[in-house]
């Protein structure tokens, strides 16, 4: 056995794998060289540095593979410790607790975020060259979220005028449409085209019989600013509601600047302007109206003269009574006296004329033609509410005409006048008076509407148009009365649309006067004289008739309307949307 096999191995302290810490002394190392039963053979041993002690740890870091001392107090460091060179960015600070409503940081007004629905986004196209009424009636039909963009052409400045101004003007605008008898959905579209007119996105106008009101909300996180006014009085004056459309169509064109300030300078104007026809012109046209739908159910010339007589000492009374205070309701039933009490007294003086053409002649210039077919536009348009306040009230004037009549024919039956209900039924051999006597009608109705005189020639040709329509289809064709009127009124309507596009005006000027020569007089005046002669079956099956006529004429002229607009070009593919319904569903 040699020496180094004889030699007594190690103690466990000198090769425990716990160091002492820097700063504390080592246990001395006996001086002899023994190494571990594994030591290193002869050749392969590591270099020796001199120091007392060549025995290391098991553990220990290999020579050449130690790790470059910082000369810190101490290098023993945790097992979690990040390494260098790989340093964590430290955590955002915790976010503070805000408002559900509060905008929300990455949101911007300018720039949304893109949004593509499931359905995709429709291409609206809208031309600038159509009319403004159609391009309103196609956005307000769309969702608001499929709206385009408004581009803005009155705005001057940076910040655009105030909002709440904005608002005023476009219901003081509404008001006077709809004061003047224009239907719901042209209202909405002349207000959502004002809005739009100096930048206002998200608007909704709502319109009603005696309200209108206006929501304008900038975005989905700002408040809404809503404002509303009342309609109290109510004018015919068709003059006023052409000058109305002329400054909504100028705010809508790009061409034509008009500020604020402007419109509102305008609109003033508009209001103080005085009727273009002075009192005793409409007066002169009442009894012209009156003359000329006598002579249409078969009368000459003293029933002219006595239905124009009749139907202008009424339009006297119902100015009286309105002088006054009464109510419409009580004018109507005033004005529908005279022209009974005339024709009553020419039965009993026993002249040989057609009394009852009087009679007639004098409901034609008292029938609501102009409300009646309003309120039916509004319901086939879907504006029920509107419509239903519309029917009603030309109920209450139609029981108002009912009871002046009937008043004055009750005493005349009592007195012993002998109405004859067919001595109003037969009408001229000369189809010319007829056609003259209608335009005559269109005319002295266009007078009593204050219409602008640029306008009451195309209304007395549509009238004269309409009659020439009925009068083939029902004296020479033979066909229903009801269906007649319906063909009638739908062409009314149809030339009254093409010629206010073509003018960019409203479509009443040219369908409501033109419309007298059909409303249904003589039916009425029948189905009342009835009911005074006791034959109330009679009497309703007149009224039934009257009523239809009535509804084919409003249905005609909403129907010409409508299609009028197939050939318009809207410039969109999804053209006016209107709810889909199926089966009342």
């Amino acid at each position: 056995m040699t020496d180094a096999e004889g030699r007594k191995p190690q103690s466990d302290e000198a090769r425990s794998v716990f160091t002492p810490p820097t700063g504390v002394a080592a246990p001395a190392e006996p001086e002899s060289s023994t190494t571990s039963g594994f030591a290193v053979p002869e050749g392969l041993a590591a270099p020796r540095n001199g120091t007392e002690s060549e025995t290391t740890s098991e553990f220990a870091v290999p020579e050449g593979l130690a790790a470059p001392k910082t000369g810190t107090e101490s290098e023993t460091t945790s097992e979690f410790a990040v390494p260098e060179g790989l340093g964590v960015a430290p955590p955002p600070p915790p976010e503070t607790e805000g408002s559900a409503f509060s905008t929300p940081r990455t949101y911007s007004t300018k720039q949304p975020a893109a949004f593509t629905p499931a359905s995709g986004i429709p291409l609206v196209s809208l031309a600038k060259d159509i009319p403004w009424q159609d391009r309103m009636r196609t956005m307000l039909r769309m969702p608001v979220t499929e709206r385009p963009a408004p581009e803005p052409v009155q705005r001057h400045d940076e910040a655009g005028p105030a909002v709440p101004r904005v608002l005023d003007l476009t219901l003081r605008i509404g008001e006077l449409l709809l004061a003047g008898g224009e239907g719901a959905e042209d209202v909405e579209a002349a207000m959502f085209a004002v809005c739009r007119s100096y930048g206002l996105d998200r608007c909704e106008p709502n319109v009603t019989f005696t309200l209108l009101s206006i929501s304008h909300q900038p975005s989905l996180v700002d408040d809404p600013v809503t404002a509303s006014r009342t309609v109290r009085r109510r004018s015919p004056d068709y003059t006023r509601l052409a000058a109305v459309y002329q400054l909504v169509d100028d705010l809508s064109d790009d061409e034509t600047h008009v500020s604020l300030e402007e419109a509102y300078r305008r609109l003033a104007e508009i209001r103080r302007n005085r009727h273009p026809y002075p009192g005793w012109a409409l007066t002169m046209a009442s009894g012209l109206l009156a003359g000329a739908a006598s002579v249409l159910v078969g009368g000459g010339f003293v029933v002219f003269v006595s239905a124009a007589v009749g139907a202008m000492l009424g339009d006297r009374l119902a100015w009286l009574c309105a002088g006054r205070g009464l109510p419409e309701f009580y004018q109507f039933t005033v004005a529908a006296m005279p022209p009974a009490a005339i024709g009553v007294a020419l039965t009993l003086a026993h002249v040989n004329v057609k009394a009852s053409a009087v009679i007639t002649g004098g409901l034609f210039a008292l029938l609501p033609g102009r409300a009646l077919v309003a309120g039916v536009q509004d319901g086939l348009t879907g504006f029920y509410i509107t419509a239903s306040a519309r029917l009603l009230e030309v109920l209450y004037f139609f029981v108002g005409i009912v009871a002046g009549v009937l008043t004055v024919l009750y005493f005349g039956v009592q007195l012993g006048a002998r109405l004859n209900p067919d001595a109003a039924l037969g009408v001229s051999d000369d189809p010319l008076w007829q056609i003259a006597a209608s335009m005559l009608l269109a005319l002295a109705f266009a007078v009593l509407l204050q219409q602008e005189r640029s306008t009451v020639l195309m209304a007395t040709l549509n009238g004269g148009v309409a009659w020439v329509v009925y009068g083939a289809m029902h004296y020479t064709g033979d066909i229903s009365p009801v269906v007649s009127t319906t063909a009638a009124a739908g062409l009314v309507g149809l030339f009254g649309q093409l010629l206010a596009r073509y003018r960019f005006a409203s479509a009443l000027p040219y369908t409501t006067a033109a419309i007298g020569p059909l409303l249904p007089g003589s039916a009425t005046y029948f189905g009342l004289l009835g009911i005074a002669q006791n034959e109330v079956e009679s009497g309703l099956t007149y009224l039934t008739k009257a009523v239809a006529l009535a509804m084919a004429i409003a249905i005609g002229v909403n129907l010409g309307s409508e299609i009028s607009r197939i050939f318009l070009r809207i410039g969109s593919a999804e053209k006016r949307r209107a709810a889909k319904r199926t089966r009342g569903f």
